[in-house]
């Protein structure tokens, strides 16, 4: 599912990161039912995260998206990941874990 906010994303980290590899996925029907656009997962494969630490690569990811969470973003997954490290995976994106958040926590 594709909508203006995926479409965003997408181009914004594409300009911004010039990732090798890049997968936006729509995670909002796991959350808040479908036709929505509030929870999405990144995988993001780039150079430009060499030198950074984990956390260093979350926080450039968010500022990248600094708008889409201002325009009603509520969450974001997020694997950054470099080459080397994306191969060493076997270049495969991690399955989310079943959201346990609102009414669905018990």
């Amino acid at each position: 599912m594709s909508g203006p906010i995926f479409t965003a994303i997408e181009a914004k980290l594409g300009r911004a990161l010039e990732p090798s590899h890049l997968e936006v996925i729509n995670q909002s029907h796991m959350h808040s039912g479908s036709g929505t656009e509030t929870h999405f997962k990144v995988v993001v494969v780039a150079d430009a995260f060499a030198e950074m630490r984990l956390v260093a690569r979350h926080r450039r990811v968010n500022e990248v998206l600094a708008e889409e969470f201002a325009a009603g973003v509520h969450a974001l997954s997020i694997e950054a990941l470099t080459p080397a490290q994306w191969i060493a995976r076997g270049g495969e994106v991690r399955p989310s874990p079943p959201c346990l958040g609102g009414s669905k926590a018990g």
